[in-house]
């Protein structure tokens, strides 16, 4: 990328002083030694680690810093002379945890480009009109209890905590327990009756998890709608032999409609322009010479319009109980979770697109994949920034973007900052 050439880049310089140290900070936290991926799931040691981190963070920019009732860290930046509780803030973030080797960028990306806007602004002088807010939503990825977002479904309400509670774990530790081992108190779980009017934008900055910006050659792009999705378990019971002295007519294995299933998501979805995946299953009782009692298999399915998903998962399941029936096995299907589509109001984008037009042409693209942006969405306006990702992959260790990508989307986020902050309505100081 030639800084001669594109605006973007020189416009984006200013931020590499304080994106490379902090980016840098946090790169082994979590990392295994073996993969290269990352392992930060929820209440874990490395997602405490990192929430030091922030709040060292915060401190170190003079910010306070408060962990909400579901255990959401917020750190405010207010104006000089604002009284009061938070109101109509600009707020941006995002996330710390990550999928099993998952890449460095989903998640911390956001929170590190957040905190780097603040420095930009204060290293030009500029004062806020209204309260700023860095924040770290807690178990975006789902990745420990199953269920994503728990952090900020909590606090809209979306999710019960009484369900959020007993959640459990592979090892079986229920989210009330994780906490209680990471000193927090899970009674204070639930619906943050603060936040609509705490929040008067939340901006969310995240790697691209596909490649449309590396097909255009652009490093950024706003978000219009995120698909709907969600995640149901199927479970095949069927019965434990010998694998060696079972007759092939006298056996019940359940992994055969699974295997059935699973090649049904992949036909189905593509049918349809949709996207099915069985990324994770657990196999009882796990031998090499036994044929299994029950597979549980958790199904990811996402599509560009609600009819095509629930049309989707109806006929994955209906292979599913073909298949069961024919080997004599039985199956129950649950739903864990299903997010609605997302689409980005128009006025907040505007803002956003009017904010960086002296960086060119911003596409502005939907995402299949989800964010606390589109949980926060059904209560208050939200805003997506996304950074190209020249692999298109996401949820590895390959995950990737340019350092100079990175600082355009850090200054990026810093301008729209600085236009929202400057223009909005300050609370009277007395």
């Amino acid at each position: 990328m030639s800084t001669s050439a594109d605006p973007a880049a020189t416009h984006s310089s200013t931020a590499a002083p304080y994106f490379d140290p902090l980016w840098s900070a946090i790169l082994d936290i979590g990392r295994d030694g073996g993969t290269g991926g990352y392992r930060r799931y929820a209440w874990s040691d490395p997602d405490l680690t990192l929430r030091e981190w922030f709040r060292d963070c915060a401190a170190t920019r003079s910010m306070d810093v408060e962990e909400d009732r579901n255990g959401n860290l917020w750190a405010w930046w207010l104006p000089r002379t604002w009284l009061g509780e938070p109101k109509g803030a600009f707020v941006t973030g995002s996330h710390l945890d990550s999928v099993p080797d998952g890449g460095a960028f989903d998640g911390p990306l956001g929170i590190v480009s957040a905190f780097v806007a603040v420095d930009l602004l204060r290293s030009k002088g500029i004062e806020p009109s209204v309260p700023v807010a860095v924040v770290a939503f807690s178990d975006e990825e789902g990745a420990r209890f199953g269920v994503a977002c728990i952090g900020s479904q909590l606090s809209i309400g979306a999710l019960a905590p009484e369900r959020a509670l007993g959640l459990r774990d592979i090892d079986g530790i229920t989210v009330a327990e994780a906490m209680i081992r990471a000193g927090r108190d899970p009674r204070t779980l639930g619906r943050d009756t603060a936040l609509v009017d705490r929040v008067g934008i939340f901006v969310e900055l995240h790697i691209e998890q596909g490649r449309a910006l590396d097909v255009v050659d652009r490093p950024l792009a706003l978000a219009s709608a995120i698909w709907p999705h969600g995640r149901w378990e199927f479970d095949f019971a069927g019965e434990a032999n010998h694998a060696g002295a079972t007759r092939l007519v006298d056996r019940h294995d359940p992994m055969l409609p699974f295997a059935a299933a699973a090649i049904a998501a992949r036909s189905e979805a593509a049918a349809v322009g949709a996207v099915a995946t069985f990324g994770k299953v657990l196999v009882s009782p796990n031998g090499t010479n036994a044929i299994p009692s029950r597979v549980r298999a958790w199904l990811d399915a996402r599509a560009a319009d609600q009819p095509t998903l629930d049309a989707l998962v109806t006929r994955i399941a209906e292979h599913a109980d073909t298949h069961a029936a024919t080997e004599g096995v039985g199956v129950a299907i649950r739903t864990e979770s299903v997010t609605p589509v997302v689409d980005f109001p128009a006025e907040p984008r505007a803002r956003l697109a009017a904010a960086l037009a002296h960086l060119g042409d911003i596409p502005v693209i939907p995402t299949q994949a989800g964010h606390d942006a589109g949980i926060l969405a059904a209560v208050v306006p939200t805003a997506m920034l996304f950074v190209r990702n020249p692999s298109g992959t996401s949820h590895s260790p390959a995950e990737h973007a340019e350092t100079t990508d990175c600082h355009v989307g850090a200054a990026a986020l810093a301008d729209v900052m600085r236009a929202w902050v400057t223009t909005g309505s300050a609370q009277p100081s007395a």
